[in-house]
């Protein structure tokens, strides 16, 4: 079973995911010459690093185990299949990502794009996860699905 995920495999993708988010905003807020947008981004960075945090503990405390139910190979595949998707899982892919970006209006559609399928990953991470933890991730799903109206919201204004 070398082509399936650990659910280690699948909180280090996590925490990648993360580490490049908050690169992604970080760089976004250097860059932005808009006040508004600026701050949003700020906010985002800050945001993910705490996501970063959130993740890295729960990787530090779990061991190896299966998804529940009677095709965990399938459902590994699954992940897989989202997390080489359109997901910042690649090691600097936020930093080349925004160093990519031509303007704002790029910049936010990128942003939904990854806040998008971080969400859809997230769901699917929680079959992963004891179910003490699928709390937790809830709390990082309901934090993304905030940073995605957000930018929704700041695309709107920037028009």
């Amino acid at each position: 079973m070398a082509d399936t995920f650990a659910i280690s495999e699948v909180l280090e993708l996590a925490v990648r995911i993360e580490i490049n988010g908050k690169d992604f905003y970080g760089i976004l807020a250097k860059q932005s010459k808009n006040e508004n947008a600026k701050d949003i981004f700020k906010h985002l960075t800050e945001e993910e690093e705490k996501h970063r945090k959130t993740f890295q503990e729960m990787l530090d405390s779990v061991k190896t185990s299966a998804p529940e139910g009677t095709y965990p190979e399938e459902y590994y595949a699954y992940m897989r299949a989202l997390a080489d998707g359109k997901v910042f899982t690649q090691r600097n892919q936020g930093k080349e990502a925004a160093a990519k970006v031509k303007n704002e209006k790029e910049a936010l559609d990128l942003g939904i794009d990854a806040e998008k399928y971080s969400i859809i990953f997230y769901e699917g991470m929680k079959k992963l996860v004891p179910g003490e933890d699928n709390k937790i991730i809830d709390v990082v799903i309901s934090e993304e699905k905030d940073h995605l109206k957000q930018l929704v919201e700041l695309k709107a204004v920037l028009g």
